[in-house]
């Protein structure tokens, strides 16, 4: 963990464990950093990256916050809750991770290691998920080291994410919350502790405020086609539910918990068969975690 540490604080990258899934780190304020995860990823320098902090009280340091704001943190920090806010931190070093926007992006991870890398670096660590740009997001070390490989100079193996899909981002800039970016804590239950309706955006894919509003995004190399009710010929099944005829199941039980949580490795392991050119999934219900499930999948099987 040391040594992890003393390569973020020299501008190196580190991918570390969080419980939604494998971050690409580096130190927020050192643009050459921030740079070198755009390259290694690939990833279109206008799409902003999560700030990664590890106490409550150092968010209103680094970015305006209000009392609903400190409320949410204390209630769903730490965990899969990204808040959009308004820059406070005028220096110029956060331009890049935040794609040039007056507002910057923050979570604090529920990962034991995530938070440890985060204190013992001194600094916040800007990170997107572990894996070359518009691919499958990494569940697990291995995950990041058959995409990234040599492009990360160290690799924090804290075993399979149990969240499994990325975080909620919700945009808390203005009067109403809006939701850019459906995650692993369900709007339901946001909206149950404010007492009100949750706005969603589409977000705009050719200038995104937040990260994963990219129209393709977590896509296979195979060619993806969702809401599938039985197999077509040449296609990997991926069940949900009771589904007899399939080569993987997110979750015979129909838990949206479960199904989130096998999400990206199944659609890996899907990718990774030689035997099938394509891949097929059945539908997921629009409720609770299906809602960011769908959100992955159809930017997934998004064809230009």
């Amino acid at each position: 963990m040391a040594k992890a540490a003393t390569v973020i604080q020299n501008g190196g990258l580190v991918a570390f464990p969080t419980e939604t899934v494998y971050g690409l780190g580096a130190n927020v304020y050192n643009p050459k950093a921030v740079a070198s995860i755009y390259e290694a990823k690939g990833r279109p320098s206008f799409n902003p990256l999560i700030s990664h902090i590890a106490e409550i009280d150092f968010l209103s340091t680094y970015a305006l916050t209000d009392q609903r704001v400190i409320a949410l943190a204390k209630r769903f920090w730490p965990g899969p809750l990204t808040f959009v806010l308004k820059r406070i931190d005028t220096n110029p070093a956060l331009d890049l991770a935040c794609a040039g926007l007056r507002t910057v992006t923050v979570r604090m991870p529920n990962h034991p290691v995530a938070l440890e890398l985060i204190k013992k670096s001194g600094v916040p660590i800007v990170a997107p998920s572990a894996n070359k740009s518009q691919t499958i997001s990494p569940t697990t070390a291995r995950h990041v080291f058959e995409s990234l490989g040599n492009r990360v100079d160290m690799i924090l193996d804290g075993g399979q994410c149990k969240v499994g899909v990325e975080s909620t981002i919700i945009d808390v800039t203005g009067k109403n919350i809006v939701l850019l970016r459906a995650g692993g804590l369900a709007v339901e239950d946001l909206e149950q502790f404010l007492g009100e309706k949750i706005l969603i955006s589409n977000g705009n894919p050719d200038l995104p405020t937040s990260p994963g509003q990219m129209l393709k995004h977590y896509a296979p190399a195979h060619d993806f086609r969702i809401n599938a009710l039985s197999r077509e010929d040449g296609e990997f099944f991926i069940g949900f539910g009771k589904v007899e005829d399939c080569d993987l199941n997110l979750s015979e039980k129909a838990d949206l918990v479960e199904a989130a949580a096998n999400l990206f490795a199944y659609m890996r392991l899907a990718d990774a068969n030689t035997k099938y050119a394509k891949i097929a999934m059945s539908p997921i219900p629009m409720q609770g975690l299906g809602l960011a499930i769908n959100d992955r999948i159809k930017r997934a099987a998004y064809k230009k």
